[in-house]
């Protein structure tokens, strides 16, 4: 029997749904070859990433274990990757307890994901970055609609019940929909008026999702505003500080919190892994995700600049680009093993699901060069669902 080592890097939701395609189409050869499948991550658990404005509304826990996803032939180490050593097919990692540790493979998915951006730390306000990030937002702003509460001056409290969130992209819109009907709740109880409660989304460009077509930034930015946001356009935030946000206009916004939601950019631990990069910072891969110099090595999501060979057309970082590159690897993967041409990368049809809130949502898609638009309560099951299928769940 010739048992090969998979080792999967990121567990992610790009890297949770390479795990899950390899391992289904390569079920088959396990009477002639059984697939050990490693996978590596720095965290505890799966982080899901794109709902961390939940834990900042809710509380919510958003790290599922990584015991939910265990399964015969699948090991999961909790550690750090620090390079990967393509020539001797191994890669060196720094596990849990601080100790320098490397591990042969025979097949490699580099799927590391991205981070958030922060910005410089003089420009204050909270980066909602991960799920600590999360956390003390929430503690930040229901800590402030308690001394509301108690607040005689009434201007003073108009500012501890106001917050910004700085960066109108998919993030943005959705952490200030749910934002803003966690705290007209909290204020309720409270015993303050939830109307007084103010979110304010900065978009420093002239129209939201400059994405899809026109209409669809004007229903969002009416969707927001019946849900209690105030979206204010060319206006991007420059910093914040003693509960004064400064924008670019010359303007100030007294609120209590700033919260910065400003894109993502591939993740800098890749950098010190050896691998071929663009200037951006991404892996550089053929049509097949195949690394460039790296026989075996395979890299998809975010980390990667995938190109569509027809079209010439760049995937974007988000999570239904990586799911789609994700059920095409297991494809890849099995075609290279048995020694047979391999599936090449397509652009999927522009699709996108946005949360608004509580049974709210907008859904766009465009194909043959027409839109369809779903709102309202179907289109947040359509978001939920592409949540959990995100998370394998």
């Amino acid at each position: 029997m010739n048992d090969l080592t998979c080792i999967i890097i990121g567990g992610g939701h790009t890297g949770l749904g390479a795990l899950k395609k390899i391992q289904e189409t390569t079920r088959n050869m396990a009477k002639e070859r059984r697939i050990r499948i490693v996978l590596i991550d720095k965290q505890p658990g799966h982080v899901r990433k794109v709902m961390l404005f939940r834990p900042a509304a809710s509380g919510e826990e958003i790290v599922v274990p990584w015991s939910h996803y265990g399964s015969e032939g699948v090991e999961f180490v909790q550690g750090t990757v620090t390079s990967v050593e393509s020539g001797e097919k191994r890669i060196r990692y720094t596990d849990a307890q601080g100790k320098d540790t490397q591990i042969r493979y025979d097949l490699l998915v580099v799927a590391v994901g991205s981070i958030v951006r922060r910005p410089d730390p003089n420009q204050g306000g909270i980066s909602l970055t991960d799920p600590q990030a999360a956390a003390d937002i929430r503690e930040q702003w229901r800590g402030n609609l308690r001394k509301a509460a108690s607040e005689t001056n009434p201007e003073e409290r108009k500012r501890l019940m106001t917050i910004a969130v700085a960066g109108a992209g998919i993030s943005g819109m959705e952490a200030s929909a749910e934002l803003v009907f966690a705290m007209r709740e909290e204020a309720l109880a409270l015993g303050l008026s939830p109307s007084a409660v103010s979110v304010y989304l900065l978009n420093a460009q002239k129209r939201l999702f400059p994405e899809g077509p026109e209409k669809i930034g004007r229903k969002l930015d009416q969707t927001l505003g019946q849900c209690g946001v105030t979206v204010l356009h060319n206006c991007k935030a420059i910093r914040e500080k003693s509960g004064v946000v400064t924008l670019n206009n010359g303007k100030r916004l007294d609120a209590s919190l700033c919260i910065w939601t400003i894109g993502l950019m591939p993740n800098p631990a890749l950098r010190g892994m050896g691998l071929p990069l663009t200037p951006e910072g991404q892996v550089k891969v053929d049509e097949c995700y195949r690394v460039q110099g790296a026989p075996g090595v395979y890299s998809i999501g975010d980390c990667t600049r995938i190109v569509d060979p027809r079209t010439g057309k760049v995937d974007q970082m988000t999570c239904k680009e990586g799911g789609m590159q994700a059920l095409r690897l297991g494809k890849i993967v099995l075609a290279d093993l048995e020694g047979r041409p391999a599936p090449v990368h397509k652009s999927m049809m522009d699709v996108f699901c946005i949360g608004l809130g509580q049974d709210r949502g907008l859904v766009w898609a465009r194909k043959w060069g027409l839109d369809v638009i779903i709102t309202g309560k179907l289109a947040w099951k359509a978001k939920k669902l592409a949540w959990d299928s995100a998370s394998t769940l």
